[in-house]
């Protein structure tokens, strides 16, 4: 059986880099064959919370499932990000942010890193039909730091620490541009049926408006999947 997930044939993929850190980023277009089929999958999984990062609720999918997405792209994307070799799969959710911006916990409100590999990738396949914003990446001004790896981490941790204490914890909601602590150098459209994916030691945040609502519904809130591979 071909997983709904497959990567459509005319799908059309581009590279690029971003900011000072030149770290590589790979957009697709027109990523799904059938991009309502999955919507209407999505409809039918049992979601829950997972974890104290993510805004909303999410529900697992398989590798048998996700990777038909990325098969394709497995040695573009070894050459792109520099691997050793093609990229696994770690794990892979259908999100769903379902917090409003004046309800975010502290953590919720800066902007984050996955992991400190620079072997993890990040794929964010958007499949919410509304245009609410996208994803959106940073600079911490203390140390210049577009990236955290493990000799970065403690650094990193340190001026995060210092900064709070100087300028205070941001106010409720997502974060959105520039702040006393981080710069924003690039941004992503959450175009529907797009798809992006990066490195998942970059410092990143959802790019979502200040007027934003939030639909605990995958058939019309922001729907997205999120693959990890490594």
């Amino acid at each position: 059986m071909t997983s709904p997930l497959a990567l459509s044939s005319v799908a059309s993929v581009s590279t690029a880099t971003f900011g000072r850190e030149q770290q590589p980023i790979v957009t697709v277009e027109n990523t799904l064959a059938d991009s309502e089929r999955v919507i209407e999958i999505a409809a039918q999984h049992k979601y829950r919370p997972m974890g104290e990062f993510y805004p909303g609720i999410r529900a697992g999918v398989s590798e048998r499932i996700a990777m038909p997405l990325v098969d394709p792209l497995l040695p573009m994307l070894q050459e792109v990000f520099a691997l050793d070799r093609p990229p696994r799969y770690r794990e892979c959710f259908l999100s769903v942010v379902t917090k409003r911006p004046d309800n975010l916990a502290p953590i919720q409100r800066l902007p984050h890193f996955d992991g400190l590999e620079d072997s993890r990738l990040a794929v964010l396949l958007y499949l919410d039909r509304s245009t609410r914003g996208g994803t959106a990446f940073y600079r911490q001004r203390a140390t210049g730091f577009e990236s955290v790896c493990e000799s970065r981490y403690d650094e990193y941790r340190e001026k995060l620490e210092s900064a709070v204490a100087e300028h205070g914890l941001p106010e409720a909601g997502y974060i959105s541009g520039d702040t006393a602590m981080f710069e924003q150098t690039y941004t992503v459209s959450d175009t529907f049926n797009s798809m992006v994916i990066y490195r998942g030691n970059t410092l990143h945040c959802a790019h979502l408006p200040e007027e934003f609502e939030p639909d605990a519904n995958p058939a019309s809130g922001r729907l997205t999947l999120n693959l990890f591979l490594d």
